[in-house]
């Protein structure tokens, strides 16, 4: 997920990436919500009872979920620089991610710090406006780059994403051109041997082994998400390239699987996998890595697939160009709600927490009440509180004016634009 900068929805757009990005970032009120429950995370709020199988259930989103939105991010930069140039591309980042960061991390960050503090300390009273400025108290760390800035509570917190991704459109911008060429390199050979295909699993195994897996940042480490938005610019034009995708999705998808499997034991029973330099923990950091492209890949593929349009023919010409109207709708909301949603969505399901996790009723209702009552709060405040003007639209990354038709598929003159951004 990036801010929306790529070309209109439903002119050329690859749909299913749009879709997939929205779905994973409500995705992660279902994850956040269970780190609530998790013995093994330090979320800012915690239930009494907690459940190791939490665990087990968040590492099948944690090995592809975060990889693909750097991924897609990726593709949508390849076409964003086409368009604007490095340049301009740098420019229109440092606006649709800058500003959300920047807001997001001087008015919601803050939040669940101050309620990490209270969960923690029955008798802390700070009223939240003297904690404010104690968060805002920071000193420059270069040598954690790009999180620059720390202080005894400032964080970026889920905003570590935004950040990410920005750092990376502005180290990619200067080499995008070199890039883009050395990439007309390589995707001849991967049509002759599509088996390349599964070659960037081992500078993403020997990234997340060799650097170290960091539990602050899902459980990647920051350079293997560098390595996925690479992947995903080099990668984002070639049609074969997509076709081989969807001929090899299955097959990598269950090599994925056993990869992730191959993970267990160092999970559960080694040393810390995330640190530690035996042998075992470095086996299974190198496992996760390639585990994640496997994962990544097979899902791009399995999402490509071309559909069966008979059935969207039987309600006649005229039902079909409603239900196209409604779906191109529904595709817009969602990829232009996507980066909100993102900003939104991790203060709202601490604060919700806080005021649930003490109820004398069982974890499992807790769950759900957590997760409605978030989702409930995360849509109404994007569409009433964020969507309706220019300021607030500015504030959360979104676009300020409306975006272009789309172009009929059968007046086009040239093939459109196979990414999303």
């Amino acid at each position: 997920m990036s801010a929306d900068t790529g070309p209109p929805v439903g002119a050329g757009r690859r749909s299913e990436l749009d879709v997939l990005r929205a779905l994973v970032v409500l995705g992660l009120v279902f994850f956040h919500a269970a780190l609530v429950f998790s013995p093994d995370d330090d979320f800012y709020v915690k239930n009494p009872q907690t459940s190791g199988a939490v665990t087990v259930l968040a590492g099948f989103g944690v090995v592809w979920a975060m990889p693909m939105l750097f991924l897609v991010a990726g593709l949508g930069a390849r076409h964003s620089i086409r368009r604007r140039g490095p340049a301009g591309f740098a420019r229109e980042r440092l606006l649709r991610l800058g500003v959300p960061l920047a807001f997001g991390t001087l008015v919601l960050c803050p939040l669940p710090q101050w309620l990490r503090l209270r969960a923690a300390d029955s008798g802390y009273d700070e009223p939240y406006w003297r904690f404010w400025p104690r968060f805002l108290t920071v000193r420059p760390d270069l040598a954690d780059f790009p999180f620059v800035l720390e202080g005894d509570h400032f964080e970026t917190g889920h905003l570590w994403f935004v950040l990410l991704l920005l750092a990376f459109c502005l180290l990619l911008a200067p080499v995008a051109r070199q890039l883009a060429a050395a990439a007309g390199y390589v995707v001849p050979a991967l049509r002759r041997h599509p088996v390349l295909l599964l070659l960037p699993a081992l500078p993403l195994a020997a990234v997340n082994a060799l650097l170290g897996m960091e539990e602050g940042l899902a459980g990647w480490n920051r350079w293997a998400y560098l390595l996925f938005l690479l992947f995903g610019f080099a990668l984002a034009d070639d049609e074969q390239v997509r076709a081989l995708t969807r001929r090899v999705a299955v097959p990598v998808g269950v090599l994925g699987l056993l990869l992730f499997a191959g993970t267990a034991p160092g999970f559960v029973a080694g040393d810390d996998p995330f640190t530690a330099w035996t042998p075992f923990a470095l086996a299974t950091r190198a496992l996760f890595g390639a585990a994640g492209w496997c994962w990544v890949l097979a899902i791009l593929g399995l999402l490509d697939r071309p559909r069966n349009g008979a059935a969207g023919q039987r309600g006649g010409a005229e039902g079909a160009q409603d239900r196209d109207r409604v779906l191109h709708r529904a595709l817009r909301y969602g990829a232009l709600a996507a980066l909100p949603w993102y900003v939104l969505h991790q203060p709202v399901v601490v604060a919700v927490a806080y005021g649930v996790v003490g109820r004398p009723v069982p974890a499992a209702v807790k769950y759900a009440v957590i997760v409605v009552s978030s989702l409930a709060v995360v849509f109404t405040v994007h569409e009433y509180g964020v969507r309706r003007t220019r300021v607030t639209r500015f504030l959360f990354g979104m676009r300020t004016a409306p975006a272009a038709r789309p172009v009929p598929a059968a007046t086009r003159t040239e093939p459109p634009p196979p990414t999303t951004s």
